[in-house]
């Protein structure tokens, strides 16, 4: 069962991002290691350390990405209006100046570039705002039992 819904291009970036690490990366810190054994006494090797926490921070990222690739598939393109996937939505909550609006795009974490914020539908909020329209308020109840009003100022 599919779990994550990608832009084509987020979809690409992470094919590419495991084949730079598959076949660059890991092999390049897998002969750091290599090397750094044949200065002897590991214990107190420093540079056989850092290589391989390296190697298990870059293998964490492959298993990582892999599992996200292996349950996605490229999202359809959102409908004009309708809050859904890959929406970019600006919202303000009750309460808050209208220059303290916010802009969110709905969707899987790996779809944040440049410093745009992210917003999971499987969150409280991001759940409550799919299929909503412009300028509907929505009340939701957050996981700790708080509730919030939130006005979707637009959609892109």
């Amino acid at each position: 069962m599919v779990k994550h819904l990608l832009s084509e291009a987020t979809y690409q970036r992470l094919i590419a991002e495991i084949t730079h690490l598959e076949h660059t990366q890991l092999p390049e810190v897998a002969q750091k290691i290599g090397r750094a054994r044949e200065m002897g006494d590991l214990k107190e090797n420093g540079d056989y350390h850092a290589a391989k926490d390296e190697y298990g921070f870059l293998n964490d990222r492959k298993n990582l990405i892999q599992g996200v690739i292996d349950e996605s598939e490229v999202a359809p393109a959102p409908v004009a209006g309708v809050v859904g996937w890959l929406s970019s939505v600006t919202v303000l909550f009750d309460g808050d100046d209208p220059s303290d609006a916010e802009t969110y795009l709905i969707g899987h974490i790996e779809e944040r570039v440049n410093g745009v914020e992210v917003m999971s539908p499987s969150s409280p909020i991001g759940g409550a705002l799919m299929g909503q329209k412009s300028g509907s308020t929505i009340k939701v109840t957050l996981e700790n039992g708080a509730t919030v009003a939130v006005e979707i100022i637009s959609i892109q």
